[in-house]
């Protein structure tokens, strides 16, 4: 095999990830080994619970890998090439002439390949084409052609339809993001489906209705209250109708709430000032600092409701949605211009912790895209409350050396036993085995040093990276 012929496979490592250090690597991969077939639990992310209950087949490679996998698009946008050459359409929705083809997007893909080496969505996409396609060879322009048609023969079969790839990928809990008036109807009709064995359940994701600041925030109120029966500006009856939905969630299968924020900003307000804020954010006459408070206010709010309802509480905080404001007009939220900023929890929290830290079966799991924050504010407040759980690395950070970092910096002061398990928090089904194993790999081999430096014994760490992958999010998520 010429040097050439050497570069262009792509080959799974074995022992990827795992410790260069031969002692060290053989710790490792027993303990990987004896998680590596254990079933998924994903109690956070964003699949859409109606692939499953249709189970439509993929559409083409594009799709499946490129149109909504912003941590794909947004490098090559980053190397000069056009959202459209991607398939990504106007905001306006029309597909018009300079709106790529499936063929032409993943050309472009492939010619490109060598700009995601080193990086978790690489890694990622390496596992899925080596696991799932039987690829071996590096993507380039050569052979683009050639592996959409391979790839898209795999997809036209009923072995690659959703159904059969949940299964397949040994998920047990994949839990959705789901608008707080949803009716849940696919969630109830896959629950009732005795063709489908898999647990697939809500989350409420109320920010649109508590956030005044969030686009349409009045028009969600007011669809809030037709729901309800209350009157549009009736806060007591604006709390009553957000309360009953979270219950109906509850009813039907959730276990937790998901809050988006900026900054976990929480203020404990009396109902007459609360109720004032409402009012004029309402009317459209609230300041940035009262629509902030009002926003904060109910973030505390969200607390007493997951303490009444048991909802877990997770808390994803510290980006900043849609930076690029070209790019927001022409192709809208969600297309890869979202970015991370300075975050803190310690004072912005300290009112919801005052009222419910130490209420009982009350979970708070927060997460952070600030490496900063893990040792300095999370892992403490995990090690004091026991309502606090640190969120596995998220977004920006869930990649293999930052993994490494989140674990040097918070085992030290919280234990392996604070955290939240691995999230993979993806709309990217086909990567949620890859980010599960990378997860495992990795965990594996900090336990495996741990174990190399008289810090853990063998028996501690195989009961470790057992409940890491198990126990730790059972417990966490109330699963």
């Amino acid at each position: 095999m010429t040097l050439t012929q050497q570069r262009a496979t792509l080959a799974l490592d074995p022992d990827r990830l795992l410790p260069a250090d031969p002692a060290t690597r053989d710790v490792a991969r027993g303990l990987y080994e004896s998680v590596a077939s254990l079933p998924i639990l994903s109690p956070h992310g964003h699949v859409d619970p109606a692939l499953l209950l249709n189970d439509t087949p993929f559409g083409d490679p594009a799709e499946l890998f490129i149109r909504y996998d912003h941590y794909v698009t947004r490098l090559m946008h980053a190397a000069g090439i056009d959202l459209e050459r991607l398939g990504i359409p106007t905001r306006d929705g029309r597909a018009g002439a300079g709106i790529a083809q499936p063929r032409a997007v993943w050309r472009t893909f492939c010619e490109n390949w060598y700009l995601y080496a080193g990086t978790a969505s690489g890694y990622w996409l390496q596992h899925a084409f080596a696991t799932l396609f039987g690829i071996g060879e590096q993507p380039s322009a050569e052979n683009a052609e050639r592996l959409f048609e391979s790839i898209q023969a795999r997809l036209d079969t009923d072995a690659y339809r959703p159904r059969a790839l949940f299964s397949q990928f040994g998920i047990e809990v994949l839990a959705t993001t789901d608008d707080p008036l949803d009716d849940l109807r696919s969630h109830d009709a896959l629950a009732a489906d005795p063709r489908f064995t898999g647990r697939v359940v809500p989350t409420f994701r109320p920010d649109a209705y508590i956030t005044p600041s969030a686009a349409g925030w009045a028009d969600n109120v007011a669809r809030l209250a037709d729901w309800s029966g209350s009157s549009v500006g009736d806060y007591r009856g604006y709390i009553e109708a957000l309360a009953a939905r979270r219950r109906y969630f509850v009813e039907h299968g959730a276990v937790s709430a998901d809050h988006g924020v900026l900054q976990p900003l929480t203020l404990d307000l009396d109902e007459p000032a609360a109720s004032a804020l409402f009012d004029r954010a309402l009317r459209g006459v609230a300041s940035a600092d009262e629509q902030n408070a009002f926003a904060g206010h109910m973030l505390l709010e969200m607390a007493r409701m997951s303490v009444d309802d048991g909802l877990v509480m997770t808390v994803h905080a510290g980006v900043v949605r849609n930076y690029s404001t070209q790019t927001f007009e022409r192709f809208g939220p969600d297309t890869g211009h979202d970015i991370p900023t300075a975050t803190h929890y310690v004072e912005p929290l300290r009112p919801l912790l005052e009222k419910y830290g130490n209420a009982r079966d009350f979970h708070l799991v927060l997460f952070s895209v600030d490496e900063t924050v893990y040792s300095r504010e999370i892992a403490p407040l995990a090690g004091f409350y026991p309502s606090v759980y640190i969120g596995a690395p998220w977004w920006f950070l869930d990649a293999p050396d930052a993994v490494q970092r989140f674990r040097s910096s918070v085992t030290e002061t919280a234990g392996f036993y604070r955290g939240s398990g691995f999230i993979d928090d993806t709309r990217a089904f086909l990567s949620i085995p890859a980010r599960h194993d990378m997860a495992r790999r990795l965990d594996s081999a900090f336990l495996a040093r741990l174990v190399r430096e008289g810090r853990v014994d063998l028996a501690s760490a195989e009961r470790i990276a057992i409940d890491l992958v198990d126990a730790i999010p059972r417990k966490a998520f109330k699963l």
